[in-house]
């Protein structure tokens, strides 16, 4: 087995190569006598609650934002079996891992409020005197009383 390199998530967050779990299994799909011989799809997991380079904090925000992906035990497992390959599909497997956290342990900027324009407003208005104006020339005419 290859020695594990450390991932690196952020510029402030790199997990240990140790904490991380790999396994191969059979690929699934088309492949021929390939796929029914050699092993490339690759498993990684990695335990959220018992790593050691979380925060509180951090650790929080994963469970709530990836819940669904975390088993019981804490493990966050990441597949792939993309290409024929199981050096790339390791590769592929840690850069799939290193995005999943990255998106989950990032923060939206907070909104700032805003109030419309003058100019806005008076446009918004002004389209719906149109389209009120609109709809009223598709009603009954009224006969003429002359």
């Amino acid at each position: 087995m290859v020695a594990p390199r450390d991932l690196r998530v952020s510029s402030e967050l790199r997990i240990p190569g140790a904490e991380i779990r790999e396994a191969a299994s059979r690929s699934r799909g088309p492949g021929g006598q390939h796929v029914n011989k050699t092993s490339t799809r690759v498993s990684l997991r990695w335990n959220l609650e018992a790593s050691d380079v979380l925060s509180a904090a951090q650790r929080r925000r994963l469970r709530a934002r990836l819940g669904a992906r975390i088993s019981r035990t804490g493990d966050l497992a990441v597949h792939c079996d993309r290409t024929r390959s199981r050096a790339r599909n390791r590769e592929l497997a840690r850069e799939r891992l290193a995005e999943l956290l990255a998106g989950a342990l990032a923060q939206a900027r907070p909104r700032k409020a805003t109030r419309p324009s003058p100019a806005s407003k008076a446009r918004r208005l002004e389209s719906k005197q149109r389209r009120g104006k609109l709809k009223r020339g598709r009603g009954r005419i009224a006969p003429d009383t002359e």
